[in-house]
């Protein structure tokens, strides 16, 4: 349904009015909240799992791909680029983007039940390093992904745009302290791996070559690395050797490194 706008005065537009990823996430009249899905590609995406859209904001010729994407009962509002602009803040270059509704995050249970591989990100901060994460993750092959409540939020605009959209794709929920997660991981038989700069830590490569059928690879924060709780509650130590000096990689790049070490 096509909807042709000449102001902003439309409470329905408000979805894509300046409101911050967390305005979004509390969205009133929602179940689970909002994110926004940037160009038609993310957006054929969250179609793909399963996501509902609320409404598409879409420019020039991307008014035909949002309704062939979406069809006649999501309201697709098109307006000249002047006016989008003012709306959103910033130039509609990707053509659309569109409004959907957050689905239910499942239990950890549910993910690992049966998985082999999985990530785990303890307060990982930065949403550009959670969105290349789970580009990685999607890519080189890992099942699920686990985050921590203080961990940036996956569906946070700026990790959907950097992941591509694959936070879309890639399975994952949040968990609760590490001895909920500890259970959970024993309950499926799953070996946790930290990756952290401890000494008599093993090396990514003598890991991978004994890994245990079931391993959650466990990263944390950008700058800290692992709280003690965290490592505390894994069965090893990891590290990635390092050469001239420099002590450890940007946590994305630890990530994409160790996944692909384990990949079969």
């Amino acid at each position: 349904m096509i909807i042709p706008i000449d102001s902003l005065d439309d409470p329905r537009l408000a979805d894509f009015s300046h409101r911050t990823d967390v305005a979004l996430k509390k969205a009133q009249g929602t179940e689970h909240g909002l994110y926004i899905a940037e160009s038609a590609l993310v957006l054929e995406r969250a179609l793909r799992a399963g996501h509902r859209p609320r409404s598409v904001l879409a420019l020039g010729s991307s008014v035909e791909q949002a309704l062939a994407l979406v069809g006649d009962d999501v309201p697709v509002f098109s307006g000249p680029s002047e006016l989008l602009e003012e709306l959103t803040g910033y130039l509609l270059h990707r053509g659309l983007i569109a409004s959907m509704h957050r689905p239910a995050l499942p239990s950890p249970g549910e993910l690992l039940r049966d998985a082999r591989r999985v990530v785990i990100l303890e307060n990982v901060a930065d949403p550009t390093n959670v969105g290349a994460i789970f580009r990685s993750v999607a890519g080189i092959g890992a099942d699920a992904v686990l985050v921590t409540e203080r961990c940036s939020d996956p569906f946070y605009r700026r990790a959907i745009r950097v992941s591509m959209g694959t936070v879309l794709q890639v399975p994952w929920t949040r968990l609760g302290g590490w001895d909920d997660t500890r259970a959970a991981l024993d309950e499926h038989g799953f070996s946790a791996a930290a990756l952290a700069l401890e000494p008599g830590a093993v090396s990514l490569r003598e890991y991978a070559a004994t890994a245990p059928d079931r391993v959650a690879l466990v990263l944390g924060e950008e700058g800290y690395g692992l709280t003690r709780e965290a490592i505390a509650a894994a069965d090893s130590v990891v590290q990635i050797p390092m050469h001239h000096g420099i002590d450890s990689l940007n946590v994305a790049a630890t990530a994409a490194v160790a996944m692909y070490a384990l990949a079969e």
